[in-house]
């Protein structure tokens, strides 16, 4: 019960409602994904057509190099979000100062410095999640070009079905990578909801169904997929 107590009930359903969101996105848009392709599905779709034919190249430099390229973005964000951590870690050990200076901002909520501190204790769990995804996706990028580097000459494969385990194979670790890697991505964005809440918790969840509108938006009608979904 005095756990219940440090937060009034409207910051409590905020909270709910936050994490209800998350999740609740994460699985819808799994299970949509199977009723209607989302830019995930699709890019997943095309990186198995990619490691078909890369089963038929004689030399995959040019497959090394790609993977090399997409591996950048987690390696990026996992660097700038061990930052964000720090700077996070930094605030919590001058609570009193930080809190003061959000209460100078219009319209922003007025709390105690506990509070303040538990809301910041939460952004920076949501921002040790992204790390933990960015950092399993580089490391699944590597699997997937060590797949690559390990598939056999076209001649030794042939057309058989070992040519198309072969490539399911390392498109799955590679679709598996990205997947990850959204699933960093999509903590930034929660995060950058999870701000609202210092302003006041109706602002916080505005901001989350404002954030799941446009994870929405991008995963599913954007025109990025439309494009991806025609066929050559």
């Amino acid at each position: 019960m005095r756990v219940l107590a440090l937060l009034p009930l409207v910051d409590w359903l905020a909270l709910v409602a936050f994490f209800a969101a998350w999740i609740g996105y994460a699985m819808f848009a799994k299970r949509r994904a199977a009723v209607q392709p989302s830019v995930l599905a699709s890019t997943n779709r095309w990186r198995n057509q990619w490691m078909l034919q890369a089963t038929q190249r004689e030399n995959r430099i040019v497959d090394a190099a790609v993977i090399q390229t997409l591996s950048v973005s987690p390696s990026f964000f996992a660097s700038t979000t061990i930052l964000i951590i720090g700077g996070l870690l930094a605030v919590l050990g001058t609570t009193d100062k930080a809190s003061e200076l959000v209460r100078e901002i219009p319209f922003a909520a007025r709390t105690s410095t506990l509070i303040f501190d538990l809301k910041l204790a939460l952004l920076t769990g949501v921002f040790v999640f992204a790390f933990f995804r960015f950092t399993w996706s580089l490391r699944q990028y590597t699997f997937g070009a060590i797949l690559v580097g390990a598939t056999p000459e076209h001649k030794a494969l042939g057309e058989g079905p070992e040519r198309t385990v072969h490539a399911e194979r390392a498109g799955r670790v590679l679709g598996l990578a990205a997947e990850t890697f959204n699933d960093g991505l999509r903590a930034y964005y929660f995060a950058f909801a999870l701000v609202a809440w210092f302003v006041s918790p109706l602002a916080f969840m505005a901001a989350t169904a404002l954030v799941v509108f446009v994870l929405y938006r991008r995963e599913f009608k954007s025109e990025v997929l439309r494009i991806l979904r025609q066929e050559v």
